[in-house]
């Protein structure tokens, strides 16, 4: 009897324990906030990386271009096995002479190019490079406005589901408090049955919808971990009883926006870009209508010296150094039609800058209007709730006494509910319609 008495105190403590350990690390998960979460974004993202990797790429073809600034240098060498050395004085069909040289040869030497001009491509093409990398960088910056945008949608897409969440809660614990009153209410012959089930099925609607924030809660986390690179099913707790975070915003006004965008906005950025890559491919184009003068050195040392006469089996060393003038004449007419396609890429890209700066005169314009009507929507939803509590209170007395339906009751209860609903999903909405309004002037 003892030993099982043993037994059972020895589970209970373990139970005890795992429970504490359990505790414990629900304690340890950090509660993150939204610039927490953004910071682990733009370190783990993988579309960050991707861009991040395309930014290297183009820092390294921009090296590429400046290493052919270097002069051209090779040295080289040879081994050969030479045939007989035979000269036709008397034309093909007479005998030959046999000239004797000797049965193998080598030759070792250097060859120097150093370009001194060629139109200015080799610099010109190095501002191409920078140019282009200059671009990513706009892209790169792009990517991470665009990602940090997408973390906070999905953050406060969780935001209102933990408040849903917990009203759903708040609710349900009132919702069986009165249940419980009109169940003795039906007791003592005041209320009918009807009334008692009517506030079950409600009862029963509510524990449903909460089943179903909760499903959306676990998919709004897992979303928030991927933008983070973690482990789909890691624990996370956001601040969202923070009321920091729901501070006012400061609303710049609408032409500042637009001034901000102008210098900082990668979308205006990017097609600038494009404007001045098609203006140094047009000036590239041109510079084939120009000679290309280069510096030439060589030197080789050969064996046997077959190559002037007299002819000589002894070791013989020749070299040049000079300068050759090339100059193209096919250009003259290959690179009109050329030209006049790099011009019309610059038109484009000309009329493309437009195109995008009306775009995104728009998107401030479309983001500003939103965040005004958020904050009205947030100050009326205030309001409303102030005013549907007090409506509640007023109903469920009356109620009590028998001086007014239930459904009348359960319907104004249902309104509360969605005046907080409404409440927070506009404060959401201002946060929101401002962080994409600083996403798309480039300040984010």
């Amino acid at each position: 009897m003892k030993t099982y008495r043993s037994i059972a105190i020895l589970g209970a403590i373990i139970l005890l324990l795992a429970s504490s350990l359990r505790a414990q690390d629900a304690g340890t998960v950090q509660t993150m906030s939204l610039e927490e979460i953004w910071k682990l974004s733009e370190a783990n993202n993988r579309q960050l990386k991707l861009s991040a990797f395309n930014l290297q790429q183009s820092k390294l073809e921009e090296l590429e271009a400046k290493d052919r600034l270097l002069p051209e240098l090779s040295i080289g060498g040879d081994v050969k096995l030479n045939s007989k050395f035979l000269i036709y004085e008397g034309g093909f069909f007479s005998s030959p002479r046999d000239v004797p040289v000797k049965g193998y040869g080598y030759g070792v030497g250097y060859n120097l190019n150093v370009n001194i001009f060629n139109g200015g491509n080799e610099r010109r093409n190095i501002k191409i490079k920078q140019e282009e990398e200059a671009r990513r960088q706009y892209e790169v910056d792009l990517q991470k406005h665009s990602v940090k945008y997408h973390v906070a949608v999905a953050y406060f897409d969780l935001y209102k589901l933990l408040h849903f969440r917990d009203f759903i809660n708040a609710e349900i614990v009132a919702e069986k408090r009165q249940l419980s009153r009109i169940e003795s209410l039906h007791k003592n012959g005041i209320v009918l049955k009807s009334d008692v089930l009517r506030t079950s099925v409600k009862l029963s609607q509510l524990e449903l919808n909460l089943s179903d924030i909760e499903k959306k809660i676990d998919i709004a986390k897992q979303r928030l971990n991927i933008f983070m690179g973690r482990d789909h099913e890691e624990e996370l707790q956001i601040s969202y009883q923070n009321k920091a975070e729901m501070d006012r915003i400061t609303d710049s006004g609408y032409g500042t926006y637009i001034d901000i965008a102008r210098n900082q906005s990668p979308d205006y950025r990017i097609v600038n870009s494009d404007i001045k890559q098609s203006e140094l491919n047009i000036k590239q184009l041109k510079a084939t209508l120009l000679p290309k003068v280069s510096l030439y050195s060589y030197y080789n040392y050969t064996y046997p010296q077959i190559s002037f006469y007299p002819y000589s089996n002894d070791l013989w060393g020749f070299g040049q150094t000079g300068i050759k003038v090339q100059f193209s004449i096919d250009n003259l007419y290959k690179s009109k039609h050329s030209i006049a396609r790099a011009q019309i890429v610059n038109n484009q890209a000309k009329e493309k800058a437009r195109i995008k700066k009306d775009e995104i005169s728009l998107q401030i314009k479309e983001a500003y209007l939103q965040q005004q009507q958020a904050l009205e929507s947030a100050e009326t939803a205030a309001k409303n709730i102030i005013k549907t509590t007090e409506t509640v209170r007023v109903i469920r007395n009356s109620y009590l006494h028998q001086e007014s339906l239930l459904t009348d009751l359960l319907d104004a209860e249902n309104t509360l509910l969605e005046a907080k609903f409404n409440l927070t999903t506009a404060q959401t909405d201002v946060k929101l319609s401002h962080i994409r309004l600083q996403a798309i002037v480039g300040i984010l």
